[in-house]
C-alpha cells in the first residue's frame, strides 16, 4: 500500500574537499624541477530540486540521510583531484524548507526551483599554487575543506488553486475525479482520502488545479482525526469550496451545521509559518458551497431548502451530483471565474534580481572580543581566519608559518595588539588556542629555511625580530651572533 508523507526531517550532509599535494618534480637531467603538487578537488554539494514527477516525501522517510561526494587529493605532476559528486535531491512542489529550529530557509515553489541544503567543502592548495617569490618551493599544502552538515525539516504544501473541504465521505475524491482526470481511490467508508489528491481542471480557455483535502472532523485544528496534518495543504488554495453531503443519515448532521463546524475550524487553525502567497488566514478566502449527492431524492429536497440560507451568507451555493455529473458544468465555469479573479488581484511576484553589495573598506572580515572564560585570553571569529585553520597541517612548521603570515597580512596581529594583547597569551581561532608572540616577520621580510619547517618556530628569540642585518647574515649563511664585519674591508 503506497504512503503519503509530507512531513520530514533530513540530514544533509556535502563532500569534504580534497588535501592539496605537496610533491617536487624530480626527473633525470631536471634538477631544480620545483613543486608539482596538484589542487584538491571540491566536495559535492548536497541540492533540492523541485520535481513536478514527485508528489510526496516518503523516500526521505525512509533514506533520511543524504550524502554527496567527497572531492578527490591531488597529486604530483600538477595533478588536480577530482571534484566530489553532487547530490541532486528531487522533492514535490510546495515544498517548504525548514532549519531544526522551526525557522524558515527556503519556500520551494515551481518546476525546477533549487536550494542548497549543504555546501561542499573547497579544496585543498597543493604546493605548486602556493610557491612565492618567499617560497620556491612550499614543502607542505593545504588540507581540504570539511563539508557542511544540516539537518533539515521539509514540509510540503499542495499547490493547488481550489481546495475542497468537507467531512469524511463528502464525495470530494468523487467530485477531482470527475472534474479531471485524476483516479484518486473512492470508497464507502470515512477516511478512505489518506493523502490530497490534485487534479487538473479545463473549462474554456481556464486551466485551474484542484484539491480535495482528507476529510475534517471537529477538533482538526487541534490535531483530532487526520485534520491538522492535511489542513496546511489549504493554505495555498486561493478558494475553499465547501462540499456538504446532502444525502448523510448520521444524527445531528445537516448541511449548516456541517459548514459551520468546518468554518470553526478553519477559522481555528493558525499556521506555524506563512509563506509568501500573500493569501492571508484561512477564514479570510473566498467561499463556494457545494450541496452534493443531489440524485438522491431527500438529498435533493434538503440542498433546496438550505440554499437560500446560505445564498444569505454571500456565498455561491450551487446544487450537483458527481455521478450523474448534474450541475457540473456551472460549478467548473464558477471556481475558474473565482481563479482568474485571484490571479488578476494577485500576480505572480516578478522574479527577484541579485543583489550585489559591495564590502566596506573598514570590513577586515574577522573580530576579536576577550574570551570570557580566560582573562587575558582572546577569541578571534571570521570565515576566512577559522577556515586558514583547518586547512593548516599543524605537524609542519612551514605550513604554520605560512598561516601566522596569513593572519598577518589579514591583520590580526595589528588588532590584537591594540586589544592590549601580550605576548604568551591564549588566542583562540576555530577549535585551535595557542599562544601568541607579537611581530611576527611576514616571509617577505625574513628568509625562509629548508622545507617543511620554519625558523621563525625554531628560533622563538628571533620570532619579533626586523633587523634587516640579521635577515642578510642568515642569507649568508653566517652566525647572526657575531658582529657583522664592514662590507668595504
Amino acid at each position: 500500500m503506497s504512503r503519503f508523507v509530507d512531513r520530514v526531517t533530513i540530514h544533509a550532509t556535502a563532500g569534504n574537499g580534497g588535501h592539496g599535494c605537496s610533491s617536487v618534480h624530480r626527473e633525470k637531467f631536471k634538477p631544480l624541477g620545483g613543486p608539482d603538487g596538484g589542487n584538491g578537488g571540491n566536495g559535492g554539494d548536497v541540492t533540492l530540486v523541485v520535481d513536478p514527477q514527485v508528489h510526496t516525501l516518503l523516500d526521505f522517510h525512509f533514506h533520511p540521510h543524504a550524502k554527496a561526494g567527497n572531492g578527490r587529493p591531488g597529486a604530483g605532476a600538477n595533478r588536480d583531484g577530482a571534484n566530489g559528486e553532487p547530490l541532486i535531491l528531487p522533492v514535490p512542489d510546495g515544498t517548504m524548507v525548514l532549519d531544526a529550529e522551526g525557522r524558515l530557509l527556503a519556500d520551494l515553489v515551481g518546476e525546477g526551483t533549487t536550494f542548497a541544503a549543504a555546501s561542499g567543502g573547497r579544496g585543498g592548495l597543493g604546493n605548486a599554487s602556493l610557491a612565492s617569490r618567499a617560497r620556491k618551493a612550499p614543502g607542505f599544502a593545504l588540507n581540504g575543506e570539511e563539508g557542511e552538515i544540516r539537518e533539515l525539516v521539509l514540509e510540503l504544501k499542495s499547490v493547488a488553486d481550489v481546495g475542497l473541504v468537507g467531512f469524511p465521505s463528502a464525495g470530494k475524491s468523487s467530485l477531482v475525479s470527475v472534474l479531471s482526470a485524476a483516479k484518486p481511490k473512492i470508497a464507502d467508508y470515512p477516511f478512505t482520502t489518506l493523502r490530497p489528491n490534485l487534479g487538473v481542471v479545463n473549462s474554456g480557455s481556464d486551466v485551474f488545479t484542484i484539491a480535495d483535502v482528507p476529510g475534517l472532523i471537529p477538533g482538526a485544528s487541534t490535531g483530532r482525526g487526520l485534520g491538522l496534518d492535511f489542513l496546511r495543504h489549504l493554505e495555498r488554495c486561493a478558494v475553499l469550496a465547501h462540499v456538504v453531503d446532502c444525502a448523510t443519515l448520521e444524527p445531528g448532521r445537516d448541511p449548516i451545521t456541517d459548514i459551520d463546524v468546518l468554518e470553526g475550524e478553519l477559522a481555528a487553525y493558525q499556521p506555524a509559518l506563512q509563506s509568501d502567497t500573500g493569501l492571508g488566514e484561512l477564514a479570510n478566502r473566498p467561499r463556494v458551497v457545494i450541496l452534493n449527492k443531489i440524485d438522491v431524492p431527500e438529498a435533493a429536497e434538503l440542498a433546496e431548502m438550505v440554499t437560500a440560507e446560505l445564498s444569505d451568507r454571500g456565498w455561491p451555493v450551487f446544487a450537483i451530483s458527481a455521478v450523474t455529473h448534474k450541475g457540473l458544468k456551472e460549478l467548473t465555469y464558477a471556481l475558474a471565474d473565482l481563479v482568474r479573479q485571484y490571479r488578476i488581484d494577485h500576480p505572480k511576484p516578478i522574479a527577484r534580481r541579485p543583489v550585489i553589495r559591495p564590502i566596506a573598506t573598514d570590513d577586515n572580515g574577522f573580530s576579536i572580543i576577550s574570551d570570557p572564560a580566560e582573562p587575558g585570553a582572546f577569541i578571534v571569529r571570521g570565515v576566512r581566519p577559522e577556515r586558514w585553520i583547518k586547512q593548516t597541517q599543524f605537524g609542519n612548521d612551514e605550513a604554520v608559518g605560512y598561516l601566522a603570515d596569513r593572519l598577518n597580512r589579514l591583520g590580526v596581529e595589528a588588532e590584537l595588539i591594540k586589544l592590549g594583547a601580550e605576548a604568551g597569551c591564549s588566542v583562540t581561532i576555530g577549535e585551535v588556542t595557542f599562544e601568541w608572540e607579537p611581530m611576527t616577520p611576514v616571509a617577505e621580510d625574513f628568509p625562509m629555511s629548508g622545507r617543511g619547517s620554519d625558523i621563525r618556530l625554531d628560533r622563538p628569540e628571533r620570532i619579533g625580530a626586523t633587523d634587516r642585518k640579521i635577515a642578510r647574515r642568515l642569507r649568508r649563511g653566517l652566525d647572526p651572533e657575531l658582529e657583522e664585519p664592514d662590507d668595504r674591508g
